[in-house]
């Protein structure tokens, strides 16, 4: 009995093709450059978020880190 994998791995440059195709043939070529700027200014607003939840962890941190310092100082004094 042979084992197939359930994930194949990264797509190569037949199946990027495949895709490709299959692209222009749904949305038309005259559509894809707008589409792909959509995409691009979306991942930028992700990233964007991202980078934001991001630093407000490490600033929560900080501060939590900050407090229980506080707190020690307090208790020793």
């Amino acid at each position: 009995m042979e084992l197939v994998p359930a994930f194949l791995g990264i797509p190569g440059g037949p199946e990027l093709l495949v895709i490709l195709l299959l692209a222009v043939l749904l949305f038309g070529a005259d559509k894809l450059p707008g589409l792909a700027r959509s995409s691009g200014q979306a991942m930028g607003e992700f990233k964007k978020g991202r980078q934001q939840i991001e630093e407000e962890i490490r600033d929560a941190a900080a501060e939590s880190r900050a407090d229980r310092a506080d707190d020690e100082q307090a208790e020793a004094a």
